[in-house]
């Protein structure tokens, strides 16, 4: 299969560079400087059983996608729209796209930019990219799809690839999961650029991440959402699984760049005040991180 991956960061190239392995011709629309990396000596991809270079096609354009039967769009949560609008001149009539992206509202969002279907798909993956055209596995991987009628070829296809995927008609409660996830590891990794196992050792962070939980579920509920039992021991297990992972919002502060904490902590404050719930602890997470945002400007 033809297939593009646009905003290919730590997530797209780790997907894209599994299809390649597995024979698919896989076009990355990434950075000029991992493009430029990639062109040189191809996608490294590190694992924690192998390490090797993936031939991949890289360029800046958007108008690598022009030639896909599948899209996988995963640009920051803050460029959906533009990177949707860059996108959509150059897409095949008979493209599926899909969303892999945080947050929970991005595919409704493209959906809207492109004037076509997207589907929504929950990613539970945990990689970074350490220099440029290099990423590097620290654990997870699986897919939820969300129901199309493509969806069940795409799991098929994925996992041919090695990785696990499934096809779901609930797609929006995983998505919701996961943003509750996001709320609770993100922010408090980024702010003291701790990995998830040492941040968890500190005296406070559970207690902490359960008034983060408790403020997502209440906002869950009034959006007429059921999240999953258990979410909470799912939320605090999961340092466990990978202890020595950064958050997204750790790397991109890291790195100068902008994060997505309006769509993660910032979303669960937003809709809070439209439905009069109290979400202070969302709050404070979002307002630091936004005030280290500034801080990197300088």
């Amino acid at each position: 299969m033809k297939i593009a991956v646009m905003g290919a960061g730590a997530v797209g190239c780790y997907y894209g560079a599994m299809l390649a392995r597995a024979g698919h011709a896989v076009t990355l629309v990434a950075r000029s400087q991992h493009v430029a990396a990639i062109q040189d000596h191809g996608l490294i991809l590190e694992t924690a059983t192998f390490s090797e270079a993936v031939a991949v096609t890289a360029t800046a354009k958007p108008s690598g996608v022009s030639d896909a039967e599948l899209v996988l769009f995963c640009v920051k949560s803050g460029d959906t729209v533009a990177a949707g609008h860059e996108m959509a001149p150059h897409l095949q009539p008979g493209a599926t796209v899909l969303s892999l992206q945080n947050g929970v509202d991005n595919a409704e969002r493209l959906q809207e930019a492109l004037g076509r279907p997207v589907i929504p798909t929950a990613v539970y993956v945990a990689t970074e990219m350490p220099r440029p055209g290099h990423v590097r596995h620290h654990g997870r991987g699986e897919l939820v799809i969300g129901s199309g009628p493509t969806s069940p070829a795409l799991a098929e296809m994925f996992g041919q690839a090695g990785v696990q995927a499934e096809v779901s008609d609930r797609v929006v409660e995983d998505l919701w999961s996961k943003l509750i996830v996001n709320c609770a590891y993100n922010a408090l990794s980024a702010i003291p650029q701790l990995p998830y196992g040492r941040m968890m050792r500190v005296e406070g962070v559970t207690a902490s991440m359960k008034d983060i939980v408790e403020e997502c579920l209440a906002v869950a509920r009034a959006c007429d959402v059921h999240v999953e039992d258990g979410i909470l021991a799912k939320v605090l297990g999961l340092a466990a699984t990978m202890p020595d992972q950064l958050s997204s919002t750790a790397q991109d502060l890291a790195r100068g760049k902008r994060t997505e904490i309006s769509h993660l902590n910032g979303y669960i404050v937003q809709t809070g005040e439209r439905l009069g719930i109290a979400t202070p602890a969302n709050r404070l997470l979002t307002v630091i991180v936004k005030l280290m945002e500034e801080g990197n400007q300088d």
